[in-house]
């Protein structure tokens, strides 16, 4: 029973949306997700999962990838770093990947991250459940260029550094301060099951 980064946008989501009452049905099944991206017929997903893997080479020693980190305030939150960067058995710093179009990336690498759009406010949301995780102060934001959907391609292409850019995503007190406050019923819930 735990709150993944991946669900914080039906957390966020208002209590009577679909997309907070299939979390709340699912985390009460008790089942835990298995995702297989690799294996996804989706395009995007997939492609994503290979490039990832792709994207890991570049990162120097030190570095591990999909990291797992349970908060210590309170333990229904757990999230999944793409990327942690590990010193003496700590998480010092961490990467979120995001895969997107060349055409969404010259235009991300032209004028950043508007946050307040909600397709980059759920990335926004995400990174800050996972530095409330991890106790940090910042994160990278990191979106890499996809030019092709072919799994061919993607296993065997090497990850240029003019092919994705970074952004510092500072932490935001008020959204985590919010993100406890929609989690406390889960967390009591987690308790009483215990």
């Amino acid at each position: 029973m735990y709150i993944g980064s991946g669900d914080v946008a039906a957390l966020l989501a208002g209590r009577e949306t679909k997309a907070h009452t299939a979390l709340m049905r699912r985390f009460v099944s008790g089942e835990k997700p298995y995702y297989n991206a690799k294996a996804s017929p989706i395009d995007a997903l997939r492609t994503g999962a290979i490039l990832e893997d792709r994207y890991f080479l570049v990162l120097p020693e030190g570095w591990y990838p999909q990291y797992v980190v349970e908060s210590s305030e309170m333990d229904v939150f757990r999230c999944s770093l793409d990327f942690a960067r590990i010193e003496k058995g700590k998480v010092v710093e961490f990467e979120e990947l995001k895969t997107c179009s060349f055409d969404d990336f010259l235009l991300i690498s032209e004028k950043g991250v508007d946050f307040k759009k909600p397709v980059y406010g759920k990335y926004f949301n995400q990174i800050q459940e996972q530095l409330y995780c991890t106790g940090l102060d910042w994160a990278s934001l990191v979106f890499l260029a996809v030019y092709s959907y072919d799994d061919a391609e993607n296993y065997n292409r090497e990850i240029l550094e003019n092919e994705y850019v970074k952004f510092c995503v500072e932490r935001d007190e008020n959204t985590i301060a919010l993100i406890k406050e929609r989690g406390m019923i889960f967390q009591q819930i987690k308790d009483c099951y215990r």
